[in-house]
């Protein structure tokens, strides 16, 4: 009864935790809209300031709060009865519509400056955020081609799983930082009369917003980094589990049925297979180092 109330109290915590991200996140971006709306002149595409716009609204709405709904999905307890190739799809897809967004907020930032005559990547702003959506495209590449298609060995994607996980993190976190400098940068360029220094209503309010989006980023990082908040492994896959890895760390899909409807020969043969199948990976000497 004990053990089953903290893990009650520890659900509870995390709702809470994701509750709060999830406001905080939806917030930020209604503030991103309100800044350009009220302060900034609206949206457009036609190569002024409106469309230039549209790149601290996609960069919020995407590279920050989908891209941190991405990271967590996993960790929903809800979602742990559903297969977890589902929710790699979830996963790929919320990372996919986050890094088209970056782009698109990318390319308004380009089609601006250049209808403007005004230099591209002069400023640490822009070096940092192209250095994130470079990284971030291989993150999604590497993502697809080793976890979610069917070809990379075990091996792999037990060795290459904590680097995974470790660079998406870091990216978030880069992603955040930039995100602050550009408003910073931008509300430099922008407010002459009064200026920036003299804390006007438009300086007090974006300033609100960078620290909405801290405030995100250090829910997201809190929850991606409990070890208890992981997606418990599956039942059946520690049947076909190399030796040395843990169940956390393996993408081996186990064909055996569930044990009610076998009868003992039938997991005699599973168990011998899984056997002989650890015998294999033990000779080739592929031992997971998670």
């Amino acid at each position: 009864l004990l053990r089953r109330a903290r893990n009650m109290e520890d659900y509870g915590r995390f709702l809470a935790l994701l509750a709060s991200a999830l406001l905080v996140g939806f917030v930020s971006v209604v503030f991103s809209l309100v800044w350009v709306f009220q302060y900034r002149e609206g949206l457009s595409w036609d190569g002024g300031l409106r469309e230039f716009n549209w790149h601290p609204v996609l960069v919020i709405t995407g590279f920050v709060f989908i891209q941190g709904i991405a990271i967590i999905v996993y960790r929903l307890p809800w979602t742990w009865k559903c297969s977890k190739l589902l929710m790699k799809f979830i996963h790929a897809g919320l990372n996919t519509i986050a890094m088209i967004l970056a782009i698109v907020s990318m390319v308004a930032v380009f089609d601006y400056h250049n209808a403007r005559n005004i230099p591209n990547m002069y400023s640490l702003h822009s070096w940092i955020g192209l250095t994130a959506v470079i990284f971030y495209s291989l993150q999604l590449f590497l993502g697809f081609a080793v976890f979610l298609l069917p070809f990379a060995p075990v091996p792999l994607r037990a060795a290459l799983m904590p680097i995974h996980v470790y660079s998406g993190l870091i990216i978030f976190a880069t992603v955040i930082a930039t995100a602050l400098m550009g408003i910073t940068e931008k509300l430099i360029f922008s407010l002459k009369d009064p200026a920036y220094s003299a804390l006007p209503p438009e300086a007090t309010f974006v300033n609100c917003l960078g620290l909405l989006l801290v405030i995100f980023g250090a829910l997201i990082l809190w929850m991606a980094s409990r070890s208890h908040w992981k997606r418990p492994p599956e039942k059946n896959a520690k049947v076909l589990q190399p030796i040395g890895e843990t169940p956390e760390g393996t993408e081996a899909e186990s064909t055996m049925a569930d044990g009610s409807n076998a009868d003992k020969s039938d997991l005699r043969i599973n168990s011998e297979a899984a056997r002989k199948q650890n015998l294999k990976f033990d000779e080739a000497g592929q031992r997971s180092t998670m």
